[in-house]
């Protein structure tokens, strides 16, 4: 009869289980500690492209508003010419073809173009939270606050355009404006001094006061218009210096 010797496994002490569990715990936390740091990077250099667009953007803003300010500056000296020439009904019969110039030309008005297409995709997408510092937020959330400004006052500006047309369709004779009128949609001076389809003194007044209330609007833009390129020089600084882009 066989007699069989059974093995025994030795039980391991309580510090081996203690090092098991520390050694797998450790190997957990620093797997999180790395993928959150990952994370961290992945969000880091997100935020960073975003703020290389936005400074793009800026820059294309900049632009857009040395081309508006000059545009307005011009066509406010120009509507200034007319105003004279319409409070002083004596110099009209040798000056109409300048008055039908300036009265075509001078009211014309292009709406500020701005590229917001970085700001959007920030607040449409929730990407905002990738911005971490309140006040880089808080600036750039301010600088395009300020085009609401400039939107108001140009839809007062489109108001009295419309009053000014009303008016000028009684003052100018349509047949002259069409001549003035280029095949490039540029529009001439008139080659000679045509007549006004009426020479009402009301009415001349009238269309003055228009154009002032107009040009009143416009130095209020160049105003706000200016304010508004010195924001977006200073954003673009700041942003670059935060971080500590060249």
């Amino acid at each position: 009869m066989e007699v069989h010797s059974h093995t025994h496994t030795a039980r391991k002490k309580w510090h081996h289980y203690f090092w098991e569990f520390f050694m797998l715990f450790l190997a957990v936390t620093l797997g999180f500690f790395v993928e959150n740091q990952r994370e961290h990077y992945i969000e880091h250099q997100r935020e960073k492209q975003y703020i290389r667009s936005l400074i793009a953007d800026l820059k294309v803003d900049n632009q857009a508003l040395d081309t508006h300010i000059d545009n307005i500056t011009r066509q406010l000296s120009m509507m200034d010419s007319m105003i004279v020439l319409l409070n002083n009904p004596d110099l009209i019969v040798k000056n109409s073809g300048q008055l039908y110039y300036l009265g075509r030309v001078s009211p014309r008005f292009g709406t500020l173009s701005i590229n917001n297409r970085t700001f959007e995709q920030l607040k449409n997408s929730g990407n905002f939270r990738l911005i971490r510092n309140l006040n880089t937020s808080d600036k750039i959330m301010a600088y395009y606050d300020k085009l609401q400004q400039i939107r108001q006052v140009e839809g007062i500006y489109d108001s009295e355009f419309n009053e000014y047309k009303r008016v000028a369709a009684k003052v100018f004779e349509p047949a002259v404006f069409r001549e003035m009128e280029q095949n490039d949609g540029s529009i001439a001076r008139a080659s000679t001094n045509p007549s006004l389809q009426t020479n009402n003194l009301g009415l001349l007044k009238e269309l003055a006061n228009f154009a002032i209330y107009m040009n009143g609007s416009r130095r209020g833009l160049l105003t706000f218009e200016k304010s508004f390129q010195k924001t977006a020089t200073e954003l673009i600084t700041y942003l670059e210096d935060e971080y500590h882009l060249e």
